[in-house]
């Protein structure tokens, strides 16, 4: 019981924290827009969160495993500072301009889903992974967006940051991803862990085909803008 209250004070203690980052990151750069300030603490997020989870891993030799286990309390910290995350963030988007419906759903979906597995306890290994898989394109997505609003749009470096994303993303979605829902759905997991490593691959899968669609635009835009010169970019 002691250690269930200890990870919820820890979710609302992030979510203090991160909102104060927010709060803090906005002031720097007040002549930025709300969208650069929460992506910048978005970026934070990542970096964070593959770091704990990388420090998580008990075996690098098997870094998903121990399958369908009690999850080590390292994991659970992980885990309630994703929760603590998405949170913060479900709450932002909701004073951003460009509020979406889909985006609330998935906020939504990952707080109940990692919740669960902080209530009841159990795969950890496999949602740990999960997070890792899924942010460790995290930060170069979101670099991205900040460089276009520094004023690199349709640069070279903004060109590297897009080519990185795709590589870093394709590898870790459809590479790690694939066998991450293998040996979840294999495993002895409650339902609710493999329907939601089923779901994770297939958004996966679409956003996949939508990176290579928007590479394969960025470089052959990139090689018309080199083969004329003289026009502006």
């Amino acid at each position: 019981m002691g250690e269930e209250y200890d990870i919820v004070n820890l979710i609302v203690l992030g979510v203090i924290s991160w909102t104060t980052v927010f709060l803090l990151v906005r002031k720097i750069f007040s002549d930025r827009s709300f969208e650069l300030c929460n992506r910048i603490v978005s970026t934070i997020h990542g970096i964070l969160a593959v770091i704990l989870a990388s420090l998580s891993v008990e075996d690098w030799s098997c870094p998903v495993c121990p399958l369908a286990s009690a999850s080590t309390p390292k994991q659970r910290q992980v885990l309630a500072v994703t929760v603590a995350y998405l949170i913060y963030d479900l709450i932002c988007c909701l004073f951003d301009v460009k509020f979406t419906l889909d985006n609330t759903v998935h906020h939504l979906v990952s707080i109940v889903g990692l919740a669960a597995g902080l209530a009841f306890q159990l795969c950890g290994s496999e949602q740990v992974a999960a997070i890792f898989i899924t942010e460790i394109s995290s930060p170069l997505l979101h670099a991205r967006e900040l460089l276009k609003e520094f004023g690199y749009r349709d640069t070279d470096l903004n060109l590297a940051a897009d080519v990185l994303f795709a590589v870093i993303f394709s590898v870790a979605r459809m590479v790690g991803g694939p066998y991450l829902t293998f040996v979840t759905l294999t495993a002895n997991n409650p339902l609710l862990i493999k329907a939601m490593a089923v779901g994770l691959q297939l958004v996966s899968t679409f956003w996949f085909y939508k990176i290579v669609k928007m590479v394969k635009y960025k470089l052959t835009k990139r090689r018309k803008q080199v083969g004329m010169p003289g026009k502006l970019d």
